[in-house]
């Protein structure tokens, strides 16, 4: 018999078919504007051949425990046990590992993609689970936007700005004269949202915006960037020079009179030691147009064009995430605030700053926030956090002290790491060295529905269900939507839920009633529900009761009175709503900054050359640009063990003839940390001098040269990390060669493989 239900995903809500207990189809949910082929993958993905069905323990360890030491990750035979067999494995190493250690020799490796579920939220879960078994190593910020998250509480107060607030699309639409995006607005990025959208509104939002008359101006070496039938001017400079660009526009706002210095004095502090940078009084150089537009490598008629466009009405500029994601990552989104400043429109509505609008679907979305739940944590009293960007040295290094924030840290000597809800051998970077460093610690857990290459490196594997096989809520506080996330069909195998796990492991460490406070997951599920109706009664809206929700599928929050610009109350009056900087308002130099003496973050925004890019590239280097690929998220969605042919690599026609590469050829890029395959696209709209790789490919080297197989960029990016300040993520601060391999096509390498 055929059973319909309702569910959603990080990529949108839909229907979902099941079939004699097995799921045969999923669709989006009709209105909703979801990807179908994302969505339709469900299925294949549910009963992938690399699923994982029952725990598994790494021979060597099996056999000789921490003795086999960490080289046979990855090469040796994994052995199917029993859950009681694994569960007193892991309970058996926490145990020892705190005792022999301490709390800090324990590494609580997560990310927060695995599960829309907000109850079932793999990092929540493993944080709770750790901090209840006695204390671990945690991380702080994230590779999405880690440089943000450090410099915007010195500029703004906090990093809310990024994280979720964001002026509403509606006012876009209604007032915007003209949008400046650095880094574009690929609608790709549209298609996923943490937590899930109840509904993706950005198309139809560039479209009243556009059709209102918005002028739309894109800054990216990728004509991809703009979206479909978006009447957009295009400026292609070369990567990492947006900050250059954005402190000579700030300069021309001064040369020019148009700077608004009542803003300036109300409403910014430092702002006299910002503008004596830019009229070059501290290192001899003005930020002139024609400066920035020999540093991006662009005509200077280019960026004289922008200037005019924004010299008059109302302007909205906005940054992608990526621009944060390389050398100096903190300087462009410090700038964007500054230009935006100069022009005296934050707050007012239309105008600013926001950032992300290219990013992730629902940034901007005209919704209430805070009606979505969250697990509580509990307190790590006996732990610490290192920046999530900087594991991999952690592990290598232990006792290195790093300068981070203003403080130091030092790495702790790392014996145990437990990974539960994150594939660290796609999102992290110099994958070879990851693989070095995770050979180090004695001990490695690994939760997993699938065989991901972070799975096969474990020690111990334990089979976690999918989203599809558990009970949960979900949604974000950018969308309007929360949504029920019934059980579809019964876990594949003998998987357990991350929940159910912990809860066995906690039994065994003395610590359940800490960590589960006596709730089974539908206890939890309604325990969340008062974090709605609590917020409901706060605000006077009201929250249908947990049986009512559930039954319905989905509750849609009541739009707020009035559609959201970012910060304008703290417009309406400073003084009564200041921010949490120490001066209360916008800081354009930060005397915190200047205390911690950090020479690659400087007091204020200023353009630093990157260590790696075209300014100081060897004549047959490219900058690679790696982005998120079309139709996945992240690496979920791969098409593990079916061997698929190499990711592709889009390169401008002119570099590929130099090189004698054609299109769907097979080429190798390579540089000193790693290289890899990638199938040639050849891409008229890419700025000459750049490659662009879609991360998410599943690592695959090979074992006799080391070239990884799939398609995984990150071989080629670098681990340094954006300042001293940050210690962020600069994955997009790499320089690779590129070359054709000796099959000259797709069809030709594939029977190779």
């Amino acid at each position: 018999m055929d059973r319909r239900a309702i569910s959603l995903c990080h990529w949108g809500p839909f229907e979902a078919r099941v079939r004699d207990g097995r799921l045969v189809e999923t669709r989006p949910l009709p209105g909703s504007g979801a990807d179908p082929e994302m969505i339709g993958a469900w299925p294949r993905m549910l009963y992938s051949e690399s699923r994982i069905t029952t725990p598994h323990v790494r021979k060597g360890f099996l056999d000789h425990g921490i003795r086999s030491g960490g080289a046979g990750r990855g090469r040796e035979e994994m052995v199917p046990v029993d859950w009681d067999t694994a569960l007193d494995l892991v309970a058996g190493e926490l145990a020892r590992v705190h005792t022999d250690h301490g709390p800090h020799a324990i590494f609580g490796g997560s990310y927060g993609w695995s599960s829309a579920g907000r109850f079932h939220h793999a990092r929540s879960q493993v944080r709770r689970f750790l901090a209840a078994a006695g204390g671990f190593t945690d991380q702080i910020g994230n590779y999405s936007w880690g440089a943000a998250q450090a410099i915007l509480p010195h500029v703004l107060g906090d990093f809310d700005a990024v994280a979720r607030d964001a002026t509403s699309w509606e006012t876009i639409a209604a007032e915007t004269d003209v949008v400046v995006a650095f880094g574009g607005l690929n609608p790709k990025n549209w298609r996923v949202t943490s937590g899930g959208a109840g509904a993706h509104h950005m198309p139809q939002a560039i479209a009243d915006a556009q059709a209102r008359g918005t002028r739309f101006i894109v800054i990216s070496p990728m004509a991809d960037d703009i979206p479909p039938g978006l009447q957009a001017d295009l400026i292609r400079p070369r990567p990492g020079s947006d900050t250059a660009i954005m402190l000579a526009l700030a300069f021309q706002a001064v040369a020019t009179g148009r700077a608004d210095c009542d803003f300036l004095a109300r409403y910014t502090t430092g702002h006299d030691r910002f503008l004596a940078y830019l009229k070059g009084e501290t290192d001899g150089q003005p930020k002139t147009l024609d400066w920035a537009a020999g540093i991006a490598d662009v005509p200077v008629a280019d960026l004289q064009a922008l200037w005019q466009a924004i010299a008059r009405g109302r302007v909205m500029l906005t940054a992608a995430w990526s621009l944060q994601r390389a050398d100096h990552g903190e300087q462009p989104f410090w700038a964007l605030i500054a230009l935006a400043a100069m022009l005296g429109q934050i707050g007012l509505p239309g105008g600013g700053f926001c950032f992300g609008y290219g990013s992730m679907n629902a940034v901007g979305a005209d919704s209430r926030k805070g009606f979505v739940p969250a697990l509580p944590g509990l307190p790590n009293t006996n732990g610490m956090a290192l920046p999530v960007a900087s594991f991999a040295e952690a592990l290598m290094e232990p006792g290195r002290q790093i300068a981070f924030d203003g403080r130091r840290i030092t790495f702790p000597d790392i014996r145990l790491v437990y990974w539960a809800g994150g594939n660290p051998f796609h999102h992290a970077q110099d994958l070879s060295m990851v693989e070095q460093a995770w050979r180090r610690p004695e001990t490695i857990v690994v939760h997993e529905p699938w065989w991901t290459p972070t799975a096969q490196r474990a020690d111990i594997v334990l089979p976690a269900t999918t989203p599809l096989e558990r009970n949960d809520l979900g949604g974000t506080s950018r969308d309007p939507s929360i949504l029920a996330m019934p059980k579809l069909v019964e876990p594949l195998g003998d998987a357990w839920n991350d929940f159910d796990i912990f809860c066995a492991l906690a039994d065994r460490l003395g610590c359940r009633a800490t960590f589960d406070e006596g709730l089974d997951e539908a206890g939890w599920l309604r325990r969340l529900w008062t974090q709605t109706e609590a917020r409901g009664a706060r605000e006077g809206i009201e929250v249908p009761e947990f049986d009512s929700f559930w039954q319905a599928g989905v509750w849609k929050v009541p739009p707020p009175e009035a559609p959201e610009v970012l910060l304008d109350r703290f417009r309406e009056d400073p003084a009564k709503n200041p921010l949490r900087t120490p001066s209360g308002r916008i800081e354009l130099f930060s005397e915190t900054v200047a205390g911690f003496g950090y020479a690659d973050c400087p007091p204020h925004p200023v353009w630093l050359e990157p260590a790696e890019w075209l300014g100081a590239a060897q004549q047959d280097e490219l900058h690679l640009v790696t982005n998120q690929p079309a139709r996945q998220l992240h690496s979920q969605i791969w098409p593990a063990g079916s061997h698929p042919l190499p990711g592709a690599v889009h390169i401008n026609p002119e570099d590929a003839r130099l090189r004698g590469i054609a299109e769907g050829a097979m080429t190798r890029l390579q540089n000193a940390r790693g290289a890899c395959r990638a199938t040639a696209r050849i891409d008229p709209t890419l700025r000459q001098g750049v490659v662009v790789m879609a991360t998410g490919a599943w690592y695959e080297p090979d074992p006799a040269t080391g070239i990884e197989r799939n398609g995984n960029p990150n071989v080629l990016t670098s681990d340094r990390r954006t300042s001293r300040l940050g210690q962020a993520c600069a994955a997009l601060s790499a320089l690779v060669r590129i070359e054709p391999l000796g099959a000259t096509t797709a069809e030709e390498l594939e029977g190779t493989i």
